[in-house]
């Protein structure tokens, strides 16, 4: 078994004597493994450089999204929850597959352990590392950005018990305000997302305490609406990106909001 520490402290060479098969098989496994030492460390660092750099040869890396894409039914919520931050390496490394988008939009709205972090597992992350892969997604010329604003809206509206407790609602509505960044949206296909997430808890009435799905789905919301007028930087160090018919959008989360908290 590599030493991936050694590895990682080498600059992320390429260690001699093993094919590079059986190297990214190896990585692999380790981005499932339940030990987050493992998972979340240097296997994870390695992986990310030799994509980001070609280390990893197309045939290898098409391989590797089928196995994520797969990876998405796995029985381990730390398989499944990894799995998307390998897609977006990919994609963001130019490689794409329209059953990754599948597989994916199959998963998100889905998966119902949404705990951002566990003692023992570590980061697991299922909202805010799906969100990563949404905007990668939702970026992508291949992919019509409404399909992406649809899957956050069944995410949205999917039942949970569970508070998002780890800035899972900034990664989403991040996510959504770089696909809403989109120029060839039209301005109703950037707001209509919106209605089933209106229509959904506009209907119901409060109870308490405040239901998790819709204290999620309001802080989500708000975010994003400070992002519509202020715009989403793509990383830290880049200025920040105006999002497509930013009135319209603004107006449209506006009116959901008030929808949902005067009923």
């Amino acid at each position: 078994m590599i030493d991936w520490k050694s590895v990682e402290a080498a600059d992320c060479a390429v260690p001699a004597g093993r094919p590079m098969d059986d190297l990214v098989r190896e990585l692999s496994r380790a981005l499932a493994d339940p030990d987050p030492l493992v998972r979340d460390g240097a296997p994870y660092t390695v992986l990310e450089t030799w994509i980001a750099h070609g280390v990893i040869g197309r045939p290898q890396r098409l391989e590797l999204g089928d196995e994520m894409a797969a990876r998405f039914t796995d029985p381990s919520i730390q398989a499944r929850t990894f799995a998307p931050l390998v897609l977006e390496m990919l994609v963001a490394a130019g490689d794409f597959k329209s059953g990754w988008v599948e597989a994916f939009e199959d998963w998100y709205p889905a998966e119902a352990d949404l705990r951002g972090h566990d003692e023992t597992l570590g980061w697991l992350h299922a909202v805010a590392h799906g969100a990563d892969l949404l905007a990668g997604f939702g970026l992508h010329r291949e992919v019509a950005p409404v399909r992406m604003l649809d899957l956050a809206a069944a995410r949205l509206t999917a039942p949970t018990d569970h508070v998002y407790d780890q800035m899972e609602d900034d990664r989403l509505a991040r996510a959504i305000a770089r696909v809403l960044t989109r120029t060839d949206l039209s301005e109703r296909e950037a707001v209509r997302w919106l209605d089933p997430v209106a229509d959904r808890f506009g209907a119901d009435r409060i109870s308490a305490p405040v239901p998790a799905h819709l204290s999620n789905c309001l802080r989500t919301l708000r975010l994003l609406y400070v992002l519509a007028d202020r715009g989403v930087r793509p990383a830290s160090e880049l200025p920040a990106q105006p999002l497509h018919h930013r009135d319209a959008v603004k107006s449209s989360i506006a009116a959901a909001l008030d929808r949902i908290v005067r009923r």
